[in-house]
């Protein structure tokens, strides 16, 4: 099946694979080839990806994604998020450094609005940590 992962700053992949496991309002996912039609919302997490049927776990590939929508047909799944970040790419020391920094600005927050902006970003960087550590722990 091809996997459509589109972000606000366009095609992060377009690509044929066998296996997803995506996050959603309703708990984790799995999505196979000819899998039945849906439509639902993505949540921050973690959406693991296996290429083909005989990869190994050790070569899922990662990436830590923020709400939005999927959409499921038997040959094609579309997410559509605002961000979507590889594992590789993710800095799990500067994650780490971000999360305090929300973390704290969340227990400052003074009203609906900055504690609103606060959780987000809370959510934002647990999920690239997890993805962070979920790759480092993959190399292993």
């Amino acid at each position: 099946m091809n996997l459509l992962l589109i972000t606000l700053l366009g095609i992060k992949i377009d690509q044929e694979v066998y296996e997803l496991i995506i996050p959603t309002s309703s708990g984790e996912i799995g999505v196979f080839p000819g899998h039945e039609p849906l439509v639902t919302l993505a949540v921050p997490g973690a959406i693991r990806v296996r290429y083909k049927k005989e990869d190994p776990d050790t070569d899922l590939e990662y990436f830590a994604i923020s709400g939005g929508v999927i959409e499921i047909s038997q040959k094609t799944v579309r997410v559509l998020v605002d961000e979507a970040d590889h594992g590789d790419d993710i800095i799990e020391a500067e994650s780490k450094a971000a999360l305090a920094r929300a973390i704290e600005m969340r227990d400052k927050a003074t009203d609906q609005v900055e504690l609103a902006k606060a959780r987000e970003l809370v959510d934002r960087h647990s999920v690239r940590l997890k993805v962070a550590e979920l790759r480092r722990h993959r190399r292993f």
